[in-house]
């Protein structure tokens, strides 16, 4: 009976999740529409932020019990699996266009970020406190930028709108509970499940809890694509990577020394290929295909592999 429970709670979730994705990409889409902002904005910021939730909450939470060695793990392992499996899968499903500031200035500085992270840890093995303010400044820089790309490229808006601002405001609120919600049913049902049929606590770590906490962008990213609102479902990936390095390390090292581990020199350099397969993938045509999207899916397989037999 157990098992059907958990059974139950995991379509509930994934219930939750995809209908907290709709609401989310709706009301972000129309609350730029409304005021003129780039849905690409959108995507880099509420979008962004609102689905990094779940890795915020748990690396400064762990931090807050003096358990900030999770943070680094969390981190990497999260934007390893947002570029490669949700924008790879993002991509099968349907081809995505990339803003020409993505290619040039948002990828390379998530590359950047991901370099400054892996030297931080690599000369201390640690993040410290003046590490932690580093990357909380460029943060900040990160935020000047998305508003001087707001208040330059205004679009025009049309005089009639569909919905008032207020339910606009209440799809994004409800939808991001909806998300974050559901996505903590369905990784604990799915961990539950797992445990039950006997898999290793390590795998479940790799594969089910790493998968779990990145949902919110997969449904988000291929929902969005699917509304062929495809700025906020690469603006949402992006955008989740820097949020991940710069607020959630950046906060959670100001608070405690964030333990960093040698081998996750490995996976920050595993991260920052992924970066740049990417950028690859974008830089010529602007877009992200399907044969693109397979090279990063099968590129995960790789790293799945490594993880699970190397390690």
């Amino acid at each position: 009976m157990e098992i059907v429970l958990q059974f139950v709670l995991l379509i509930v979730g994934f219930v939750m999740l995809v209908k907290g994705a709709d609401w989310f990409v709706d009301g972000a889409a129309g609350i730029a529409d409304k005021f003129g902002i780039p849905q690409l904005v959108i995507g880099l910021t509420i979008v962004a932020m609102g689905t990094s939730a779940p890795e915020a909450a748990v690396s400064i939470t762990a931090a807050l019990k003096g358990n900030a060695a999770i943070t680094i793990g969390n981190v990497l392992g999260s934007n390893i699996m947002n570029i490669l499996v949700i924008l790879g899968l993002t991509a099968v499903i349907v081809a995505i266009h990339v803003q020409k500031s993505t290619v040039k200035y948002e990828i390379p500085y998530m590359l950047f970020i991901t370099v400054l992270l892996a030297v931080f840890g690599y000369t201390g093995n640690h993040i410290t406190f003046i590490e932690g303010a580093a990357l909380w400044i460029a943060f900040l820089v990160y935020l000047v930028y998305l508003f001087l790309m707001a208040k330059n490229n205004k679009e025009e808006v049309e005089e009639e709108k569909k919905r008032p601002i207020w339910m606009l405001v209440l799809f994004v609120l409800v939808g991001v509970a909806l998300i974050i919600f559901g996505s903590d049913v369905a990784v604990d049902a799915a961990t539950a499940i797992a445990k039950i049929v006997g898999l290793s606590e390590r795998f479940i770590g790799l594969t089910i809890v790493a998968f779990g906490t990145s949902l919110p962008e997969l449904v988000t990213s291929v929902s969005a694509a699917r509304k062929g609102k495809a700025d906020i479902a690469i603006g949402n990936i992006v955008g989740s990577n820097i949020f991940n390095i710069l607020f959630v390390t950046g906060t959670t090292a100001l608070i405690t020394p964030v333990v960093f581990e040698m081998s996750f020199l490995v996976d920050a350099i595993i991260s920052l290929a992924a970066g740049i397969l990417l950028w690859l993938c974008v830089c010529k045509n602007q877009k992200l295909g399907r044969a693109g999207g397979a090279a990063m899916l099968l590129a995960y397989a790789a790293y799945f592999v490594y993880l699970v037999v190397l390690k």
